[in-house]
């Protein structure tokens, strides 16, 4: 929606991104959505993606170093290089494809979902946040939050929608999911 006040009517929100976060942070603040958007965590179920998760933070390095929402404390941080995988591989940035997640606590959005199973990233920028907020961590290089998760709120860096059954599996326990853990 382009309306914040569509929020407040939604029994549940799911906040997306795609792209670099300084647009984001800028679109979102000047549509007005900042306030909507805590109203909605503090009420109902809330499920941020990709760009979303990382806006949740306090600050990104991206686009020259961008101050975020600061819902929940960390930052986000450029992968760098060299990346090298456990192999002594070089890895690529950005992080493309599909990779493991481990999940890290029982939450209902990873229910009927295996531990380790994988799912689709894109991204060049991964958070690091306090650990009793991580719900699920991957390794590209370095082991980073793959999703976050605090009272109606589960944030995840990769995208469910992407990720065949178990993305779907996600989404769908979102759907019937009443918020808190």
């Amino acid at each position: 929606t382009t309306e914040p006040r569509e929020l407040e009517r939604a029994d549940r929100v799911v906040f997306p991104g795609v792209g670099a976060i300084g647009d984001c942070m800028r679109e979102f603040r000047a549509a007005g959505f900042t306030s909507a958007l805590i109203a909605a965590i503090a009420q109902k179920p809330v499920l941020a993606i990709c760009v979303g998760m990382q806006a949740l933070m306090a600050h990104s390095e991206e686009s020259g170093g961008v101050d975020c929402l600061g819902l929940l404390p960390g930052r986000v941080r450029f992968f760098g290089s060299p990346l090298i995988d456990s192999d002594g591989e070089r890895l690529k940035v950005p992080h493309m494809g599909w990779n493991v997640v481990h999940q890290t606590v029982d939450h209902p959005l990873w229910h009927g979902i295996a531990q380790d199973a994988r799912f689709y990233f894109v991204h060049s920028y991964w958070v690091e946040t306090d650990a009793n907020l991580i719900a699920g961590t991957c390794d590209y290089g370095v082991q980073f939050a793959a999703a976050l998760h605090r009272g109606n709120l589960f944030a995840v860096q990769f995208h469910p929608e992407k990720s065949h059954t178990d993305g779907l599996r996600l989404l769908a326990n979102f759907a019937t999911w009443k918020g808190g853990n």
